[in-house]
């Protein structure tokens, strides 16, 4: 008996585990990948090409693209700010704030646009506040925006946080010990440290904005963002016509994910 166990227990370790994790992780990549190589492969290139040139794919993206940089500066312009006052806070009121910039990570694209709704709606007093100053808060490119801003901004504040958090703080007490101020270390030595880490995050919500659609529909049906435009084009004409803004979105999520490694920064860590 004794010998029938040292046996199993020698075969065990002799058996190569490696392998299998290694099968079943390619499993799951293959799962990735051959989507969306049918995605690009699934047309005649030529075919594609003349439905990307027609006009509500181009209007599309150019919807798609001006808002979503527009999106990603706002983004960034308030969402910095946050993220080194996290960075540097201690306590509960950092990890209460931090839950709360998560928040829109978590919750359904369509909660969100619910949620916004709620305070930019027509009938909420912002919308109609908005709006008695010629300004529309959905159906509009600022529905847009707003939609959009509030998916893909914790992904600035999230990332450069973690980027500020790996700056040596005793560079920026050296800074201050010359006589130089907390604005001026910031700009000088904390700002050109985080930085890779920070246009990864802009880089991040750039592409988590473009590709948004739950929360953009709920707020703006139009104009219509690419995403919105795929969801028109295969409910009303099918799966060939929705191809072409697709593969112009897979294309930008390569790109992203190219930018992100050549800047050598880990979104997530």
């Amino acid at each position: 008996m004794l010998q029938m166990q040292s046996q199993t227990e020698t075969a065990l370790e002799r058996f190569d585990w490696l392998s299998v994790t290694f099968l079943l992780g390619g499993v799951l990549l293959c799962y990735y990948l051959l989507p969306l190589l049918s995605l690009v492969f699934s047309q005649p290139p030529g075919a594609v090409l003349e439905r990307v040139t027609g006009p509500e794919v181009v209007s599309a993206a150019t919807t798609s693209l001006t808002t979503s940089a527009t999106s990603a500066a706002i983004a960034t312009l308030f969402g910095l700010p946050l993220s080194y006052w996290i960075a540097r806070a201690d306590g509960k009121v950092k990890t209460g704030v931090t839950a709360v910039v998560i928040l829109p990570l978590v919750l359904p694209p369509v909660v969100s646009g619910m949620v916004l709704l709620t305070v930019v709606g027509p009938n909420t007093f912002l919308g109609e506040l908005a709006s008695a100053n010629g300004v529309r808060l959905t159906r509009s490119a600022a529905g847009i925006v707003l939609a959009q801003t509030f998916v893909s901004s914790p992904f600035v504040v999230i990332t450069a946080k973690a980027a500020f958090e790996s700056v040596d703080r005793s560079l920026e007490y050296a800074s201050q010990s010359l006589g130089k101020s907390r604005l001026t270390t910031f700009r000088r030595v904390t700002l050109p440290l985080a930085w890779p880490g920070i246009l990864a995050g802009i880089t991040l919500a750039f592409a988590r904005a473009i590709g948004e659609f739950g929360a953009t529909i709920m707020l703006a049906y139009y104009p219509r963002t690419m995403p919105v435009q795929i969801w028109v084009s295969f409910t009303t004409l099918g799966l060939e016509n929705a191809f072409p803004v697709a593969i112009i979105l897979v294309g930008i999520a390569v790109a992203t994910l190219v930018i992100v490694n050549v800047l050598g920064t880990n979104p997530l860590g």
